[in-house]
């Protein structure tokens, strides 16, 4: 367990929005300094077509499966039906469907809404285990040849879209909000410009989206391979499997990733080991 100050003397990047300050407030409880740099903006899809396509299907009965990928965007989703519809009779809607959330937010916005669900999915909630959880459930939930809308998030699950085609889907896509790069650039620069400067010893990420925006701001100064090598020196640090998977796709692995893909257990985690890897790759480099 961390003792307030498993992150002395560490200077911490994170790339969190919506939850900047708890993340820095974490950080500070285990004796880091934390340097912000918010890497994305929650963008609602104005006029959603999709969102409305999924509406009229779901009140004629013709979709037989709801997956519920994040918590925001369920709430995103019901909430743009109900510029259009009552909200009982959207909850009626829904309870008509099979309904499988991915993880732990959407189960909550259902039981808010009083909606049951047919299926849960087991840690760390990735594609893979949900469609792990579909296969062995095929009795009770069956997908081929039925309609399955799938509520997505931020960037596209091809894996996930893929994985539900071959087994036989009649899929519908439904985004209800995209990331875009935040207003203020600026501090994502300055994140790339310390990391690049060795001025950061460790660095968190909490989503795939991240990693990919922090990525593009680091083109666009002409810093990308400098900041790859820069962060293979420092302890990078991912919330989950998406996240590491983001990681490798640009050549990095996640030296910590904890058991549980929550804020929480990321810090506490890198709290217990950051130090002791630090040393090692100083030692190599």
């Amino acid at each position: 367990m961390a003792n307030g100050s498993e992150l002395k003397n560490l200077n911490v990047v994170f790339f969190e929005s919506r939850l900047s300050q708890t993340m820095a407030d974490l950080i500070e409880l285990n004796g880091g300094n934390p340097f912000p740099a918010p890497a994305l903006k929650e963008v609602p899809l104005e006029n959603n077509l999709q969102a409305f396509v999924f509406a009229e299907k779901l009140f004629r009965k013709e979709i037989s499966l709801i997956i519920l990928l994040t918590g925001v965007g369920t709430r995103a989703l019901v909430g743009a039906l109900e510029t259009r519809y009552k909200k009982e009779e959207i909850i009626a809607a829904f309870k008509a469907c099979q309904i499988v959330p991915r993880g732990p937010k959407p189960i909550r916005v259902l039981r808010e809404l009083e909606i049951p669900f047919s299926l849960t999915v087991p840690e760390p909630n990735t594609w893979k285990e949900l469609l792990r959880v579909l296969d062995e459930n095929q009795q009770i939930i069956p997908i081929k040849g039925r309609c399955v809308a799938v509520q997505e998030y931020g960037v596209s699950n091809p894996e996930l879209l893929d994985g539900l085609r071959k087994r036989g889907a009649d899929l519908l896509v439904v985004p209800v909000y995209r990331w875009t790069l935040p207003d203020n650039l600026e501090p994502l620069k300055n994140a790339v410009k310390n990391i690049v400067a060795g001025k950061m010893q460790l660095a968190l990420f909490t989503t795939a989206v991240q990693v990919d925006h922090l990525f593009k701001v680091a083109g666009s100064l002409g810093l990308a391979e400098a900041l790859k090598k820069a962060l293979a020196r420092i302890v990078v640090a991912s919330v989950g499997p998406d996240c590491t998977q983001a990681l490798v796709s640009f050549g990095l692995q996640a030296d910590i990733q904890p058991e549980s893909p929550k804020m929480g257990p990321l810090v506490m985690k890198a709290a217990e080991h950051a130090k002791k890897i630090l040393e090692e790759k100083n030692r190599i480099h």
